[in-house]
């Protein structure tokens, strides 16, 4: 099977198994981690361009797992975390990091956040090295071993 068919199958097994449990995904850190993670892999590569910016806003809009929550919020939030890592890529970093790893002891919104993470980076069907890496970071900052995703 080609990567992109392995990466796809994956993004949507993954989808599948966050909106399973999206009763469970209502908390605030929750929501905070989420869009940490999506800013992070949308800077992965350590910058953000406007269409990139706008791609993953939008996947944020229509993901079912994350209509526990305002858009507004949301996007307000995505944007705010953005800004962090345009700002300074590597102290932006450091901070989404914390934010994420707020969530570690609560394993199923732990899970969760990576899987958020890996779908966002693949939803554009190239879930690259450099997005590979910051999700793998997460997993760490979340004590999570980076081989339950195959990352």
């Amino acid at each position: 099977m080609a990567l992109w068919d392995r990466l796809k199958d994956s993004a949507t097994t993954m989808q599948g198994q966050l909106i399973a449990k999206k009763n469970e995904l209502q908390s605030g850190g929750f929501r905070d981690a989420s869009m940490a993670m999506c800013a992070l892999v949308a800077a992965a590569d350590g910058s953000i361009d406007a269409a990139e910016r706008q791609r993953v806003a939008s996947l944020i809009a229509t993901n079912d797992v994350l209509r526990n929550f305002p858009v507004d919020d949301l996007q307000a939030r995505f944007h705010d975390y953005c800004q962090k890592l345009t700002a300074d890529f590597d102290f932006g970093k450091v901070s989404v990091l914390q934010t994420i790893g707020k969530v570690h002891k609560k394993p199923t919104e732990a899970r969760a956040v990576i899987q958020i993470g890996i779908v966002i980076g693949g939803a554009d069907g190239d879930f690259d090295k450099s997005e590979q890496a910051v999700v793998r970071e997460a997993c760490f900052a979340l004590g999570i071993n980076p081989g339950e995703f195959d990352l």
